[in-house]
C-alpha cells in the first residue's frame, strides 16, 4: 500500500469513526460497520490502528481538538470582553443535537470508563486552558490560571448541556458570565 493510499485509508477510517460515534454511540460502533462506512476491508482497521478503541479515541480527540483550536483562534489580540463573546459565540454553531455535540458527549462518557482516553482528553483540555491562561495573562485578567480553568469547564459544560437545554446560547450565557467575571472583564 502506497503512503498516499495508507493516509487516505487512515483518514477515511477516522472520518467514518467520528460519524458513527455521533450516529450510533461509542459502543454501537463495530469494526465491520466502521470498515463498511469507510469503504475498506475490516482487516485494514487493525492494520492502521492497534484496536477499535484506539481508532475511536483518536477520531474523538481529533474532533475535540479542532473545536478547541477553532474557539481559541479568535483570542489573540482580543480583550477579555471580546474574547468571551467570541469564545462562547463560537459554541452557537453546535446545537446539542449536531454530530459534533453528540461526539463530545459520547467522548466525555467514554473517558469515564477508559483511562487512556481520559488521560488524552485531560492533556487536550490542559492545552486549551493554557491558551486561555496565556490570553488572559496578556490581557491583565486577575488570577488567569484559575479563571481559565473555570472558563474552560464552563465551555465544556455548555457543550454537554446544549442537548438538554437549547436555550443555552451565547446571547443568554454571555451576559451571565460577564456578571460572574465582572472584575476580570473590567478594562
Amino acid at each position: 500500500m502506497t503512503t498516499q493510499r495508507a493516509h487516505q485509508v487512515r483518514e477515511s477510517l477516522l472520518t467514518a469513526a467520528a460519524e458513527l460515534i455521533a450516529e450510533r454511540g461509542w459502543t454501537g460502533v463495530s469494526t465491520r460497520v466502521l470498515a463498511e462506512r469507510a469503504g475498506v476491508g475490516p482487516g485494514l482497521v487493525h492494520y492502521h490502528f492497534p484496536s477499535l478503541r484506539a481508532l475511536l479515541n483518536e477520531a474523538a480527540l481529533r474532533t475535540i481538538r479542532a473545536v478547541a483550536r477553532e474557539g481559541a483562534a479568535h483570542l489573540p489580540g482580543a480583550t477579555a470582553r471580546e474574547g468571551l463573546d467570541l469564545l462562547l459565540g463560537s459554541l452557537d454553531a453546535y446545537s446539542g443535537e449536531d454530530p459534533t455535540s453528540v461526539l463530545f458527549t459520547e467522548a466525555f462518557l467514554a473517558a469515564g470508563r477508559d483511562a487512556e482516553l481520559r488521560e488524552a482528553l485531560t492533556r487536550l483540555l490542559a492545552d486549551f486552558r493554557t491558551l486561555l491562561t496565556d490570553w488572559m495573562r496578556a490581557g491583565g485578567v486577575p488570577d488567569p490560571d484559575t479563571t481559565a480553568r473555570v472558563l474552560a469547564a464552563t465551555v465544556d459544560g455548555l457543550m454537554l448541556h446544549r442537548p438538554l437545554d437549547l436555550s443555552l446560547t451565547a446571547e443568554s450565557v454571555v451576559p451571565v458570565l460577564r456578571r460572574l467575571l465582572r472584575g476580570a472583564l473590567e478594562e
